[in-house]
């Protein structure tokens, strides 16, 4: 490997996904779409001077038509991995083993199959690992520092230590952290190549303390007691972006959606507004919006009184569906919707309002009109929805959340909080929720507000960046 030139960059980030996407179309034109997110913006608040570089890979035929035509953005490069090894290594080892077993997934009495097939795909996410280290050693200044993103990379830190021993090196983890005893379903070779992988880094950061925790209870029951006096552990709990999302749930798309919303919400047999309760999510497995609809159904069902006064907002946008098994839970998500709306919906309510196409301004819109926002999954890293809610809401939203979020080490306090395999649970939550007065209702968001943007995506970013100095 050669060594980096003195003028490479100084500050690298490397993920899977990078801030820039492509798209070709019939006639061959390439169009760029932009993301935004909490490495975006801090890579752009660290000023040009640092000449910053983006690390990620094309994702799809037009990212990798632009990788070929030489077409792309300042500060990014973008490998062109070879699409199979792509798709073993995110399809088949990123999001089918590493994610399931950090939100600890698995239907055990059939899964996982660690076979002849697993260790070709591991093979692939080996040599995609590799690529980024490889990449990465050689846009770096020395002594640059370099922040790799996630379960996608966990091998790159010590690849990339072994190139670039000058390199200050941190790894963040946005998923759960799987205990001991459930991380030790991999095999015993894998699991020691995770966690060697990630500890390659000066430092591995986390969004909560629990998820530290476990990483670090991991270590301890393969690799044997202490971590390696290199590798310090960190808690970044990443926040909401206020000035942004305020700005953007004021613009006139979203108050066309409130307006659409507002319409399919309707008004009780009284003449009043109908109470919502509102959720956002991707259809992610670890999300658990069925069991959410679940435990509405189960409202309606136990408190009459709430028919026809309330309504199930359900924005649940498509996520990784060229997986089976979320193809599938996609269906299940409107099998019980449509099987709600059957059973207690009339001429002039409809119960469940479902909404499957990804629309950022309905979300935003979903957000201020919430009377109450559902937040309910069965393992997250954070959660941001639980904390962009309460940032937005014209008239206070009462927070229900799993005690499984990683928002509820930081918003616990002033959310109604449940279990969220327990549907019963959950619905008598929902309906305090809705029984809570105005003035605590908007008390509580304004607390979970102030907590929500404790650490916003900029200053979140900047904080990992100085704590490889310190």
């Amino acid at each position: 490997m050669a060594s980096a030139s003195a003028d490479g960059a100084r500050v690298l980030v490397a993920s899977n996904r990078g801030p820039v996407s492509y798209a070709l179309d019939e006639s061959g034109e390439l169009t760029a779409r932009r993301g935004g997110g909490g490495l975006v913006s801090g890579l752009s608040a660290i000023g040009p001077e640092a000449g910053a570089v983006w690390v990620c890979s094309a994702l799809s035929d037009g990212d990798r038509e632009a990788v070929r035509r030489g077409v792309g953005e300042p500060g990014v490069r973008m490998l062109d991995i070879d699409a199979a090894t792509h798709a073993d290594a995110y399809n088949g080892i990123a999001n089918s083993v590493l994610w399931f077993v950090h939100h600890m997934l698995y239907q055990t009495p059939l899964e996982p199959v660690f076979d002849a097939e697993f260790r070709r795909q591991w093979a692939s996410y080996e040599a995609y690992n590799r690529a980024f280290a490889e990449a990465l050693a050689e846009e770096a200044a020395q002594g640059a520092a370099v922040l790799i993103q996630d379960y996608h990379l966990v091998l790159v830190p010590r690849m990339l230590r072994e190139l670039r021993p000058d390199l200050r090196i941190g790894h963040f983890s946005h998923t759960p952290w799987a205990p001991p005893e459930y991380f030790r379903m991999l095999p015993d070779d894998i699991a020691a190549k995770v966690l060697s992988g990630i500890l390659g880094a000066d430092r591995a950061a986390f969004l909560t303390q629990r998820w530290a925790d476990a990483f670090t209870d991991c270590c301890h029951a393969v690799l044997g007691p202490g971590i390696p006096s290199g590798t310090r552990i960190g808690v970044h709990g990443l926040g909401a972006d206020a000035d942004f999302l305020r700005r953007r749930a004021h613009e006139a798309d979203v108050d066309e959606r409130m307006g659409a919303l507002r319409e399919q919400i309707g008004t009780a047999p009284d003449g009043s507004p109908r109470r919502s309760i509102v959720r956002v999510d991707r259809t992610e497995l670890s999300k658990n919006i069925v069991r959410g609809l679940l435990a509405y159904g189960q409202l309606l069902e136990d408190r009459p009184s709430w028919r026809e006064r309330v309504v199930h907002v359900a924005l649940a946008y498509p996520s990784r569906q060229d997986l089976k098994v979320y193809r599938d839970y996609m269906d299940e998500v409107r099998r019980v919707a449509s099987a709600i709306n059957s059973r207690y919906g009339t001429a002039d309510w409809t119960p469940v309002v479902l909404h499957l196409k990804d629309d950022f301004a309905r979300s935003l819109a979903a957000y201020r009109l919430g009377d109450v926002a559902l937040v309910n999954p069965i393992r997250d890293g954070m959660n941001l929805v639980a904390k962009e809610v309460p940032v937005v809401s014209d008239e206070g939203c009462v927070l229900v959340l799993s005690r499984e979020a990683g928002a509820y080490e930081e918003l616990g306090d002033d959310a109604v909080v449940v279990n969220p395999y327990d549907i019963g649970g959950t619905a008598r939550a929902l309906h305090e929720a809705l029984s809570m007065s105005p003035g605590e209702r908007a008390e509580r968001t304004k607390r979970l507000a102030a907590g929500a943007t404790a650490l916003p995506p900029t200053q979140w970013f900047l904080a990992q960046l100085r704590a490889l100095d310190a």
